[in-house]
């Protein structure tokens, strides 16, 4: 990824639009200890200095780990020298810091700004060090830093570093942009895997007096060409909003294995036959579909084909494809006399069917997916979806352990998606969606490839 920080950047305007469109899952804060990551001063105010603030009114501990001085932030200033700047911006973050979380520990790392690739194994020491303290301290350890995809090589290192630390240690670990919202639009958010930091206006508050501590940042260090704010006045807009921006990194799907095995040992794991839920929830689904009658129907996660009996009442084909070989075994001996029902082995989004369908039906199989499958398969839904067609999309809204994510997820990626929705249906247990292809959208992409 390249800009400049000079670029214009990203309208608030446009980002305000998308957020309206979506609703994203709240971070859910039951954690001892917080641990902000910084690649430079700044970034931990920018990123989470909402969360900090609220963390230590929850009266959870804050601990601030700045890895670099940003002492190259402005490079070719003449009136400033970089071992000078340094020392303004460790003064400018620990004021920073005083405004959201007054107890708030800062640690200096030193790391020469721009020089981390090459620091990597002594950042993650002194990282691990810092989260071994917090866990040794309290069980539940919070750590975020700059998301990896952010655009900004400092920040990809430092939030791999971090992410990866965490994960060695057992703590719980996020992400939060800070570029993205100026080089990126709506197409570039990972929306499967954010989450919202709600914030009150004493959060505000305080984040606006912690970023107006990095007065080098903000403002021209003189008139002098190469000393020109960092934060311009749109990139300023982007932190001013009542929340903040998390990015959960992505868990491991469940295997092919895992649902061989749970359909070994029932036939009916999920009591598809035999709970009423499941079976409102069908009719719900079928109820919501706009049309009577489809031509070719697409069914994503068939498993062992009951709705798939239903679609087949209302279709010329259907295409059904699961990931077990086992569910649809028994998918087969209930579907024995439906011709026109085509079953599949596939693992989804990866190895997508040829061909366009007039009805694609998604339900209780997107939160399996990651991140970047379910961002792929939202996409070879829409360009697999003829003109006038429609995706049903129903997903349960609680976590499940098995899955990177919940439904409330899957769906928030689809609205924010190239898609309309034409019915919604909102229950505290599931979600049922029904889009369809926006008009302008092209006709020429083949399904089976990613545009």
């Amino acid at each position: 990824m390249s800009f400049s920080h000079l670029d214009e950047g990203t309208p608030e305007a446009v980002w305000a639009e998308a957020f309206a469109d979506v609703e994203l899952p709240p971070l859910e804060i039951d954690h001892d200890e917080l641990v902000i990551v910084a690649a430079h001063p700044d970034d931990e105010s920018l990123g989470a200095g909402g969360l900090a603030h609220d963390a230590a009114r929850r009266g959870i501990r804050v601990r601030v780990v700045v890895v670099t001085d940003g002492e190259n932030s402005h490079p070719a200033s003449r009136t400033i020298a970089p071992v000078d700047l340094a020392a303004v911006r460790r003064r400018e973050v620990s004021a920073a810091v005083r405004e959201l979380s007054p107890h708030a520990t800062v640690e200096f790392l030193g790391i020469p700004d721009g020089g981390i690739e090459g620091e990597s194994m002594r950042v993650a020491a002194y990282v691990r060090r810092i989260v071994a303290d917090a866990a040794a301290a309290a069980p539940r350890v919070l750590v975020v830093a700059p998301w990896e995809g952010d655009g900004h090589r400092d920040h990809r290192l430092v939030g791999r570093v971090a992410r990866e630390v965490a994960e060695e240690l057992g703590a719980d670990y996020r992400g939060y942009p800070i570029w993205l919202w100026h080089w990126g639009t709506a197409a570039d958010a990972p929306w499967a895997s954010m989450e919202r930091v709600r914030l009150d206006d004493a959060a505000c508050a305080a984040k606006r007096a912690a970023l107006a501590r990095h007065e080098s940042q903000n403002a021209p260090l003189s008139r002098e060409p190469g000393d020109e704010a960092i934060l311009h006045d749109g990139m300023r807009a982007h932190f001013a909003r009542p929340f903040e921006i998390l990015v959960r990194p992505d868990a491991r799907p469940a295997s092919r294995e895992h649902f061989d095995a749970v359909f070994r040992q029932s036939d009916d794991p999920w009591g598809f036959e035999s709970r009423w839920y499941e079976e409102r929830k069908r009719s719900l689904l079928l109820a919501a579909l706009p049309h009577e009658r489809y031509g070719a129907v697409l069914e994503l996660g068939c498993a062992t084909g009951v709705l798939t009996e239903r679609l087949a009442e209302r279709c010329d084909s259907v295409v059904a494809i699961d990931f077990s070989s086992t569910a649809l075994a028994h998918a087969r001996a209930r579907l024995s006399d439906r011709r026109h029902v085509d079953l599949r082995v596939a693992e989804l989004p990866r190895e997508w069917p040829d061909g366009r369908f007039d009805l694609i039906v998604f339900s209780e199989i997107g939160y399996y997916w990651d991140a970047a499958a379910l961002d792929e398969g939202i996409v070879r839904m829409a360009a697999s979806l003829t003109p006038g067609g429609h995706l049903v999309a129903c997903h349960w809204r609680h976590p499940i352990p098995e899955g990177p994510y919940t439904g409330d997820t899957v769906h928030a990626a689809l609205r924010a998606s190239n898609l309309d929705r034409v019915v919604r249906h909102d229950e505290p247990d599931f979600l049922l969606d029904v889009f369809s292809r926006r008009s302008t959208d092209a006709d020429a992409t083949p399904p089976g490839t990613l545009p």
